[in-house]
């Protein structure tokens, strides 16, 4: 009901309707895109079948968002957003068509892995964009409730498109054809977003002064000179470093697992011939975290207050560690489903409360930055993940070793936190770093 009250006060707004149906396709698009991908990398039948092939795939998924993210601001102040949404969606559609036909002629190669690389890096310019442009079309107290909204109804956007792609390809048969075919009605949305950019004037998202050369190279160092003071800011204050710290841990740990239930779910419950079954299966897998990560978001706002958000991750830290011990004994579909929805829950509710400390124990000056750290490093470990499972997991995915391994290391993990400072060290007053 919320949501409906807050659109039906943003939607006299001309400029915010237009945008916003630029955000809703392109992220409907990019959800396509990266489903489309993924049933690429890992569910064709001579695709990725491997630890190797999983992690590398992982990494060209995830790099872009590493290492585009913090810098994508500054290049935003020079170009035009609204062009940067029209020929951005454009060059988008451009790759995904030669990915395509890449796909029909010689299958998956390094060229698809670059090519997916550099279409996902312009999908971060594109958000980026989006973000930029909104105080452009809505200003005043309505800005907190866009500010709010959007990515929301953004992420379901994706969320919904890459559901269409996971079904398209279900319902097409097993092949290069419906690899291809994903990809080109991706495409195909992809310019429907170009052409709704279009409906914007091109000078209506600004920037209103565009930044000379010489100033964006400038701007570029002093960005990275902001996030090291930033690094340095949250290791003076210490909990939101630990926060973030333990995020990390978290989410190398969670990755591992995911990248495990790939290969389990297609080379172990299913039959390693029938990528459908295996799709299925990991779909399966996909909808108990789906349940872990809803009750988190139930969960968290009610028991976190009560106990504290350094209690609460305590807590969904040996929730993980429970989920790992699990698949130490058996790994029968239901102790992957039960574990995959213990993880979620716990990597989910673990996330809230980090966002909570580090929104809290950080100064205003300096949020941002710790804000472009975490999503640094909320990426990287995942990365990290992917090297880990290339060495360490069999073709199978199962390994109870590893799997006895992340449970330790979550275990230790939550013993550190507990014992990890609650209350914020003073700093002195925090100086703004030009960016």
């Amino acid at each position: 009901m919320q949501v409906i009250s807050d659109l039906r006060a943003l939607w006299p707004l001309t400029g915010f309707r237009r945008l916003f149906a630029v955000r809703l396709v392109s992220q409907a698009s990019d959800g396509m895109f990266q489903i489309g991908l993924a049933t690429l990398f890992f569910f064709s039948p001579e695709n990725a079948s491997t630890a190797t092939g999983v992690a590398a795939a992982f990494a060209v998924l995830l790099l872009p968002f590493t290492i585009v993210g913090p810098w994508a601001g500054v290049l935003l102040d020079r170009w035009r957003r609204r062009q940067v949404l029209l020929y951005g969606n454009l060059v988008r559609v451009a790759l995904t068509l030669v990915i395509a036909a890449i796909m029909l002629t010689s299958g998956v190669g390094p060229a698809v892995y670059v090519l997916a690389l550099v279409a996902l890096s312009v999908n971060r310019f594109l958000l980026a964009a989006l973000s930029a442009s909104l105080p452009k079309v809505v200003d005043g107290p309505l800005l907190l409730t866009a500010n709010s909204l959007t990515p929301t109804l953004g992420a379901a956007a994706a969320g919904v498109g890459g559901a269409l792609a996971f079904v398209l390809g279900l319902l097409l048969p097993t092949g290069r054809v419906r690899d291809a075919t994903a990809l080109v009605v991706a495409a195909a949305v992809m310019a429907c977003a170009s052409g709704l950019a279009t409906r914007l004037a091109p000078d209506q998202l600004g920037p209103d002064e565009r930044t000379p050369t010489a100033h964006i190279r400038q701007a570029l160092g002093n960005l990275a000179r902001g996030l090291v003071a930033g690094g340095r800011y949250l290791v003076a204050r210490r909990t939101p470093a630990y926060a973030l710290g333990i995020m990390a841990l978290h989410r190398f740990c969670y990755g591992a697992v995911f990248i495990a239930s790939i290969l389990i779910s297609r080379n172990l419950l299913s039959d390693p011939a029938d990528v459908g079954a295996g799709l299925a299966t990991f779909g399966t897998v996909l909808a108990a975290s789906a349940v872990g990560f809803a009750l988190a978001v139930v969960l968290t706002p009610v028991l976190s207050p009560r106990v504290g958000p350094h209690v609460w991750i305590v807590l969904c830290l040996l929730l993980a560690v429970v989920s790992q011990l699990v698949l130490v004994v058996t790994v029968s579909l239901a102790a992957v489903l039960a574990a995959g929805g213990a993880l979620g829950l716990a990597a989910q509710g673990a996330k809230i409360a980090v966002d909570t400390i580090v929104q809290h124990d950080t100064a205003d000056a300096y949020r941002g930055r710790a804000f472009s750290l975490y999503d640094v490093l909320y990426n990287a470990a995942f990365v990290g993940a992917a090297a880990l499972a290339a060495v360490a997991l069999p073709d199978t995915g199962w390994s109870p070793p590893l799997f006895a391994g992340l449970a330790a290391v979550y275990l230790a993990g939550a013993v550190a936190f507990a014992r990890s400072p609650r209350t914020p060290t003073p700093v002195g007053t925090p100086v703004e770093v030009p960016a």
